[in-house]
């Protein structure tokens, strides 16, 4: 219809301009595609929540507690000091945190031993355990650490039969927990299985590695549901915390974990309506960056040369933010790890170099980011920065806070007012997702194979993966499993040497099959030895952060489209769950 209109229009007005035909087509495209996508985006805009209220009604079964502690069996015991030593079942189930810990290095830690203890102490209940128990090195976990060894390896060598048990009841619990009614749709529900009591570990040298994270009780939470609804029945003999009925949040149920007294919450599943939803306005939000981000950056170079300290201190903070891909950083209480971002840089996190590697203005950076991660780059900057940066450290010790003059807040609060929304968060979403369409332009060319092109993806992943500071340790089984795929390698190429010198000795009408099976060994081979670059080149690099977090799904899903790739050799099951509303509107030629 639409089409015939605008030739019918046109004509009248202009029957003899054939030119005009071309336009005709080139609105009429243009108006397909608009139409595409409203269909397309309508399915996740239909019963949009607002800014306040996010859902009407809301009914659940509340979270599912880990089961109560079952005591060691009579012939397994603790040894202090070479003596056994009966325990009460509360001291005893800290025991077996850390004897199931024993191989790892974490125990080999004086701070992990020492919150331990500490912790262990507390929680001892009989005279006899406070009065006898001293020193942990008089401690004796070896026969505890071997009991929970050879259970565990029981456990690898169930029968087919009794996994199949466990796959049943965890199917069972699934469906009386996993799911929830929103709004009269069955949603899932992200973690409705509530931790474990352990031994916190954290990451890097977390301070309060080895604490005690103790068990969480009915009575420790809180639940939110609808009040029209069932509310859940905690388990027999307790009650909740509280009962609300907030259709502001989208969690189902909280408690403060006892490590950091911060809250922890029951969420939807990623998968869910409402927090595609947020996705979606989170990568929305980063895409309108793009049309302000060059007055943005105007105007932090203007502070670089303010009169006013804060101004200053502001622009080269928004600088960094925007260049390396920093967090703001946060106030943290004194307990906390030593960790850094960018608004709370001390003096002693940069070293200044006037000349460096063959580039002038160099700033080295050294802290330890979120996750307590090590943070270490060398940085060319412009010459202002470098200059602003000296007069920042003057005067200083290097205890003292790089950026004295401003704060996260303030700095968000001048970031939201260049554009509604954003945030140093946003700023990072934006250059990860950036970075990621720039280097897929850029790494994938035509008569690439599958193989190839996921090399490329994995490549292109890695630059956003390096700017945003996703680190990991070598997985444990990383030398092993490399060891195996060389193995395959060369087994690989001695099938091809052998298939050549059959091919050379075959007669002329067995040359073709001959051919074919180098051909196909040949292929094996490359796919062979692009899983090991790829694997090489991501040992110590954490791809999914990022993947999950950072970047527009959409550039991954119309890369996909685009350049015949299976968007399931990208994405997971989980996340393909999760991303469904970019999978489902998006075509191939999205572009961030």
């Amino acid at each position: 219809v639409l089409k015939c209109l605008l030739y019918s229009t046109v004509l009248s007005l202009q029957p003899e301009a054939s030119s005009f035909h071309f336009w005709c087509e080139k609105a009429f495209i243009f108006a397909k595609n608009i139409t595409f996508f409203i269909l397309k985006t309508n399915k996740w805009e239909e019963g949009k929540s607002s800014d306040t209220q996010k859902w009407s009604s809301l009914e659940h079964k509340g979270p599912y507690f880990p089961p109560e502690y079952e005591p060691l069996p009579d012939n397994i015991c603790f040894y202090y000091d070479g003596q056994p030593m009966k325990l009460s079942p509360a001291t005893e189930e800290i025991v077996t945190f850390y004897a199931k810990m024993l191989d790892h290095e974490y125990t080999s830690k004086e701070v992990f031993q020492c919150n331990f203890f500490s912790d262990w102490k507390e929680v001892r209940t009989s005279i006899q355990e406070r009065k006898l128990i001293k020193m942990l090195s008089k401690c004796d976990f070896s026969q505890i650490h071997k009991y929970f060894v050879e259970k565990s390896e029981e456990r690898k060598n169930m029968t087919k039969e009794e996994k199949q048990v466990l796959k049943e009841e965890a199917s069972r619990l699934m469906e009386e927990y996993g799911f929830c009614l929103l709004d009269g749709h069955r949603e899932k529900i992200g973690n409705f299985k509530l931790e474990p009591p352990g031994l916190f570990r954290g990451r890097g040298e977390h301070p309060k590695m080895g604490k005690l994270k103790k068990r969480i009780q009915p009575e420790d939470v809180t639940i939110n549901c609808s009040q029209d609804s069932k509310i859940p029945a905690p388990p027999a003999g307790h009650r909740w915390k509280r009962v609300q009925h907030d259709n502001t949040v989208t969690w189902l149920a909280s408690w403060l974990e006892n490590i950091h007294g911060r809250p922890k919450y029951i969420m939807l599943n990623p998968s869910s309506k409402l927090k595609g939803e947020k996705d979606w306005q989170k990568y929305e939000t980063a895409r309108r960056l793009k049309m302000k981000v060059d007055s943005i950056r105007k105007q932090y170079r203007r502070d670089w040369t303010s009169r006013e300290m804060k101004s200053r201190q502001r622009g080269v903070a928004i600088y960094f933010i925007d260049k390396l891909a920093l967090r703001a950083g946060n106030e943290k209480d004194d307990e906390s790890a030593d960790t850094v971002g960018c608004c709370s840089l001390r003096v002693e996190h940069i070293t200044l170099h006037r000349r460096l590697d063959g580039q002038e203005h160099v700033v080295e950076f050294d802290f330890l980011g979120k996750d307590s991660i090590r943070y270490y780059n060398k940085v060319p900057v412009e010459k202002q920065v470098f200059k602003n940066l000296k007069l920042f450290i003057k005067h200083k010790d290097p205890e003292d806070d790089l950026f004295d003059r401003i704060t996260t807040v303030k700095l968000n609060k001048t970031l939201n007012e260049c554009m509604p929304g954003l945030t140093a968060k946003v700023f990072r979403t934006f250059n990860a997702s950036t970075t990621l369409q720039d280097q897929l332009n850029k790494l994938t060319t035509e008569g690439m194979t599958v193989e190839e092109k996921i090399l490329s993806y994995n490549r292109a992943n890695r630059a956003v993966a390096i700017l945003c500071n996703h680190q990991r340790a070598a997985p444990k089984t990383f030398e092993k499993s490399m060891q195996l795929l060389q193995e395959k390698i060369q087994k690989k190429k001695e099938q091809i040497e052998e298939a050549k010198k059959e091919l050379k000795e075959a007669k002329k009408a067995h040359k073709d099959k001959k051919e074919k099976a180098v051909q196909r060994l040949s292929e094996q081979l490359k796919k062979l030895q692009l899983q090991e670059t790829d694997r090489e080149e991501n040992k110590v690099i954490a791809l999914g952060t990022s993947k999950l977090n950072y970047l527009d799904p959409r550039i991954s899903v119309a890369w996909c489209k685009k350049h015949q790739v299976p968007v399931e050799k990208i994405y997971n099951k989980t996340q393909r769950d999760k991303f469904a509303w970019a999978i489902d509107m998006t075509d191939e030629n999205f572009q961030f």
